[in-house]
């Protein structure tokens, strides 16, 4: 297998086990699949959340770790996912949630585990285009934490992806983040000259 899924900090994972079993938690979380699983539904595939909120005219930019987010899994297939984020006090459960990227995520993970090569998987956000990629990092002595997406690395677009980019297709960095850096808008903040 290819993927080097790097562990989650404990603190993470142990906010999520707090999570699921919490009815409270479970019962006001926006899953239906997740709140009518009949099942244990265990977290797994812990995946580091990048963002990546500006590009440079080269197309790299460093990233900063958002977060993990935590598949959950019902019988064979993931049905929601837990996220985590960091907060002065540590790592903290942030919610649960359901949609398409839960299952565009299982699968790009599935076809990662088929190409050549040897990766870590990490999610890579780009606000500025309404994005969400698996990146697929080819240092394996990374952490998950820190590091900026290598021009060998791969980003596998989920679905859904913005219009004219197909899901999952892998595109090498070096190769699709040139062509986002003329389609990403520019985040304003309150108060900043037009």
């Amino acid at each position: 297998m290819p993927l080097h899924i790097p562990p989650a900090p404990a603190p993470a994972l142990r906010s999520v086990l707090t999570a699921l079993g919490s009815p409270t938690a479970v019962r006001e979380a926006p899953t239906p699949a997740l709140r009518s699983a009949q099942e244990p539904a265990p977290p797994e595939l812990p995946l580091p959340v990048h963002v990546l909120e500006q590009f440079t005219p080269q197309g790299l930019s460093a990233t900063r770790l958002a977060g993990w987010r935590f598949l959950i899994r019902c019988g064979d297939r993931a049905v929601a996912a837990a996220e985590t984020r960091l907060t002065p006090d540590g790592w903290a459960f942030a919610h649960f949630f359901e949609g398409p990227y839960v299952a565009s995520t299982e699968r790009a993970l599935r076809q990662a585990e088929s190409l050549s090569g040897h990766y870590q998987p990490r999610l890579l956000s780009m606000p500025g285009l309404y994005m969400l990629t698996l990146w697929l990092h080819g240092d394996l002595s990374d952490d998950g934490a820190d590091g900026h997406p290598a021009a060998t690395d791969l980003l596998v677009p989920l679905a859904p992806a913005p219009p004219g980019i197909p899901s999952h297709v892998p595109h090498r960095v070096a190769d699709l983040l040139p062509v986002l850096t003329h389609r990403a808008t520019p985040v304003r903040l309150m108060g900043s000259p037009a």
